[in-house]
């Protein structure tokens, strides 16, 4: 079993005295469905799993009374064999908005509280009237108060190495580094800065890792990303509602094109001559819900908070996983990247989106900063009350943006990523990209 960080948050959920349902969302293939089911295994003693895509049947247990005696009952006389124990049994809903009838009920079989109750989806992110699935009805009523909800994302660097055999002990010595903002020994810079690029290449879909660390064969990695981008596209085709389905697939392909430019915000008139965002931006917005990419905007002030300056007109769009974007590059690309020979710009996107993926799932909101058309910084974000400007460099490069935010807004710290070494000087913390995990 890979080791995942969510499965510390299924044991923090679970340790509750009083606990809400839990619901965890995530784009397809991030590896939901298969940790729930080992933690139901180790931390359970029985375990009921309904799939609303697979078992359209059981939505009758949640036709009627949605009381938990009711819904219970109806259970067990619906899933001959079933073994409920209070205390003791993980109920998993998976799917769960393929019946509305069950998300509705999760507010009273949290008020119950015999049994733990988990339910997940591949596209719960996507509001009513924005799936095209005939099974996607409205929910009565959103359990508001009564339903926990997290994100699972593919897996992050940490968890790459994880899967590649390293220990919570190298992880504390690489971030001490980080903390004591000492320069790493050139052959641990060696080998964490080639680490991070098989990582780039790989991505964080579990089975792609998995296939890695058992094989280290990036034919079948390939192969895997190319299975992963195809059910992407039938979720695309099946879910976006009809005009949309062109338009968001046209959306999602043109994302590693929109990367591959010197200025990456991304372009309506890229993904079709003449286009605006009153044609596509719908369709950006439906592969944010549905967890395929993250957008980032453009901010007017860099002062907290940040959603308030938001430009909605200036974006750039960002895959969720760093792999499936070199997968859309092609193997050549993969190619050198590994051998340290990619130039040019698209060298530069992808760099930015691994920063930009590993900052969404360490938590922070994307924006980005360009005052004026001579000046960008890749990233701003809140943390710890205030404004931390990021420069990304695939290489080494100077840093006039960042040095202009520095003498303009004084933050605190101000930190440069790059292909390198680390090095302070005053308020400017240059790390190597592989650190970007303990920002």
């Amino acid at each position: 079993m890979l080791k995942r960080k969510m499965y510390d948050t299924l044991l923090a959920w679970k340790s509750e005295a009083k606990k809400d349902c839990l619901l965890v969302k995530g784009a397809r293939q991030v590896g939901k469905t298969y940790l729930i089911r080992e933690f139901a295994k180790n931390e359970y003693e029985s375990f009921v799993e309904i799939n609303f895509h697979e078992q359209k049947s059981l939505k009758v247990i949640f036709d009627g009374d949605k009381t938990a005696e009711e819904i219970y009952k109806r259970l067990t006389a619906n899933i001959p064999g079933v073994k409920l124990i209070p205390g003791k049994t993980l109920i998993f809903f998976d799917e769960i908005q393929k019946c509305a009838g069950a998300r509705t009920a999760l507010k009273f079989l949290a008020e119950d509280g015999r049994y733990d109750i988990i339910a997940s989806g591949s596209l719960l992110g996507l509001s009513y009237g924005k799936d095209d699935d005939d099974e996607v009805k409205p929910v009565e009523s959103i359990p508001v108060g009564y339903e926990k909800t997290v994100m699972m994302y593919s897996m992050d660097f940490e968890e790459f190495l994880w899967a590649y055999g390293y220990t919570d002990d190298t992880i504390a010595y690489l971030k001490s580094f980080y903390t004591s903002k000492k320069k790493v020994p050139p052959e641990v810079l060696e080998k964490f800065e080639s680490l991070l690029r098989e990582y780039l290449v790989v991505g964080g879909m579990p089975e792609a890792v998995a296939s890695f660390a058992k094989f280290k064969d990036f034919t079948k990695v390939q192969e895997i990303q190319d299975k992963i981008l195809l059910s992407y596209a039938d979720d695309i085709s099946q879910h976006a509602k009809g005009a949309e389905k062109v338009k968001v697939r046209q959306c999602y392909d043109s994302i590693p094109h929109q990367l591959a430019r010197e200025n990456k915000k991304f372009k309506y008139s890229e993904v079709e001559k003449n286009a605006t965002s009153r044609k596509f931006g719908d369709s950006v917005q439906w592969l944010h819900d549905a967890n395929m990419a993250h957008i980032c905007y453009n901010t007017t002030t860099p002062i907290l908070p940040l959603k308030i300056y938001e430009k909605d007109n200036e974006f750039k769009l960002y895959m969720a996983d760093t792999g499936l974007l070199l997968a859309l590059f092609g193997f050549s690309t993969k190619q050198a990247l590994l051998n340290g020979t990619l130039k040019g710009f698209a060298k530069g996107g992808i760099y930015e989106n691994f920063v930009a993926e590993t900052l969404v799932k360490n938590g922070y909101t994307l924006h980005y900063y360009k005052p004026n058309d001579s000046s960008e910084l890749e990233f701003i974000i809140e943390k710890d009350g205030e404004i931390i400007p990021i420069e990304v460099k695939a290489g080494n490069a100077a840093t006039k943006s960042l040095d202009s935010f520095i003498e303009e807004f004084s933050p605190s710290i101000a930190i440069k990523l790059i292909g390198g070494n680390i090095g302070i000087a005053d308020k400017k913390f240059t790390i190597p990209h592989f650190l970007a995990m303990f920002i």
